[in-house]
């Protein structure tokens, strides 16, 4: 847990792609890891509903640590981990 009692660390970043739908929060979420730290989370915010699959399955294709996936009112938001 952090200082503040959250569970998970800050994230250095966020995208947020209310709004937008496959494959678009992906292409982004592909584009905005590269400007994150490695070891650094970024913080993406979706509503599209293939966004849970298409996000963890890009995540683990391309070698980042999906930390959580969270329900949240109207979508969804992952913490993802760059790691390559």
């Amino acid at each position: 847990m952090t200082a503040t009692g959250d569970p998970f660390p800050q994230p250095a970043k966020t995208l947020d792609c209310v709004g937008l739908y496959c494959p678009e929060p992906v292409f982004r979420t592909r584009e905005e890891i590269t400007s994150v730290p490695v070891g650094q989370i970024l913080e993406v915010l979706a509503d599209d509903p293939a966004s849970e699959s298409d996000i963890k399955s890009w995540a683990k294709h391309a070698g980042h640590e999906l930390i959580s996936i969270e329900k949240v009112k109207g979508g969804f938001r992952f913490l993802i981990r760059r790691l390559v």
